[in-house]
């Protein structure tokens, strides 16, 4: 079994404006996820303190972390990480296509990780895609590839998570189902779970897809006082079945 979870951390500022990577930690332990993919976290940025956010997460937590930069501008970054009980390994990490809307210049990344589980390897890809229709097609198009879906062991469990700035149906989910599994359509019944906003939640945005080496056990949207105003998205968490032999 496997107990994985995406969460737009949103630079660990909750709805009521206070920041706190403490906060954000204490969500994630209440989870008891095997591994966390986080979008919207700042490494060395004023406006955060200057302070490495997942490191200070993973620190609170004892886990291991890879921080992926989307942007850059000097010592600052900001971008997305992959937070695990278990060890582990880049396996590649890109800056994602598309020209970003006049309304969110804000460049997108994607990294794909080795986790070292104690079921054997598991691939996880965690994103973050644009906000501008045009951009999110061509960024689900890159993340559905050969390129990405392919190119790791045959039978091996593989994830792809984030935020997704998609809903089921959209022209990026229908492209990303076309070669991988959304976890909410795997569980019965299915059901909406929207993740966004936390003050009223209408839109499922946060995804987690799996390809044939995994089944979906079940997938929840924890609702607390805390994940209400830790950030402004709830976490999706999803719990796994490892099947190396993809039966």
């Amino acid at each position: 079994m496997l107990r994985v979870a995406t969460y737009n951390v949103h630079g660990c500022v909750g709805t009521d404006g206070k920041r706190s990577e403490t906060r954000i930690a204490e969500v994630i332990a209440g989870l008891e996820a095997d591994l966390v993919g986080l979008q919207e976290l700042d490494l060395g940025r004023a406006r955060s303190g200057g302070v490495d956010q997942a490191g200070l997460i993973a620190g609170q937590l004892g886990w291991h972390w890879h921080f992926q930069a989307a942007m850059q501008k000097g010592d600052e970054h900001y971008g997305l990480a992959l937070l695990s009980r278990h060890p582990l390994t880049l396996r590649r990490a890109v800056c994602l296509p598309g020209v970003a809307p006049f309304f969110c210049r804000e460049e997108r990344a994607a990294v794909g990780m080795d986790v070292a589980t104690n079921g054997g390897p598991v691939h996880v890809i965690n994103t973050h895609l644009g906000l501008g229709r045009s951009e999110r097609r061509l960024q689900a198009e890159l993340l559905s590839s050969a390129e990405w879906l392919d190119a790791h062991a045959a039978g091996t469990p593989l994830i792809l998570l984030g935020d997704f700035n998609s809903l089921p149906g959209s022209h990026p989910h229908r492209t990303l189902s076309g070669r991988l599994r959304d976890v909410r359509r795997l569980v019965r019944p299915a059901r909406r779970l929207p993740t966004f906003p936390t003050a009223f939640p209408l839109l499922a945005v946060d995804h987690i897809f799996i390809n044939a080496a995994l089944e979906a056990i079940g997938v929840a949207v924890p609702r607390s006082a805390l994940t209400r105003v830790a950030s402004d998205h709830f976490p999706l968490v999803a719990e796994l079945r490892m099947n190396s032999a993809g039966e």
